[in-house]
């Protein structure tokens, strides 16, 4: 296992993560836009995201033995993704980690690795 993997609280700690990010997307009026791409049940979307991050933080490798390869963009490509999308997503993100990692460094590691993932997502 990784050492971010263990400093998030391992699968805990990225359930917590993603929990809080999904519920903060479903509730803050900015996260409207990047909200209205996702279906209305959000649980699909909560394992997928769980089981990515675990095995991007060094964890078990949950996804990539469920779906296979991750492909982000491919798999993001159907859905319009501008840089208000990004904001908003990363908007969502940053308050969850807020949130879930009181460690000042690993927070603003995965914040800056969370922003350029979102960018990466952008196709509009």
């Amino acid at each position: 296992m990784s050492e971010l993997f263990e400093a998030l609280g391992r699968e805990a700690g990225v359930r917590a993560l993603v929990d809080t990010f999904y519920d903060l997307m479903d509730t803050l009026p900015e996260a409207a836009g990047i909200r209205a791409l996702h279906p209305a049940d959000l649980s699909g979307s909560r394992e997928k995201l769980y089981l990515f991050l675990v095995g991007w933080t060094g964890g078990p490798m949950l996804y990539v033995e469920r779906y296979g390869h991750p492909r982000l963009r491919a798999r993001h490509l159907p859905f319009p993704i501008g840089d208000a999308e990004a904001e908003a997503w990363m908007l969502c993100m940053t308050e969850a980690l807020d949130e879930c990692v009181p460690d000042d460094r690993l927070r603003d590691e995965l914040g800056r690795a969370f922003r350029r993932i979102a960018g990466h997502m952008r196709n509009r």
